[in-house]
């Protein structure tokens, strides 16, 4: 079963890849150049995994899934992924 949820849902997922805080991380969709931090994109988490919707295209920037251990990421559906250390 699929939800779809506020992108700071992953924030934990990401926090076990990315040692920043993932949520605020700037995102540029491939799709279609729209610009925001991740936690404004729609999360949509199932069985198999997460994905990362845009709002506005509804290009999937990031999948991601851990199984046995390890985790799979795909950003294809992202232009640019800007990161800030903490503050």
């Amino acid at each position: 079963m699929e939800s779809r949820l506020d992108g700071n849902v992953v924030g934990g997922i990401l926090g076990a890849v990315f040692p920043f805080e993932m949520t605020s991380a700037l995102t540029t969709c491939a799709g279609c150049g729209f610009t925001d931090p991740i936690g404004a994109f729609a999360a949509y988490v199932h069985g198999m995994g997460t994905v990362v919707r845009c709002p506005s295209c509804d290009t999937a920037v990031i999948r991601l899934s851990r199984v046995r251990g390890r985790y799979w990421m795909d950003m294809r559906g992202t232009r640019i992924l800007r990161i800030s250390e903490g503050r």
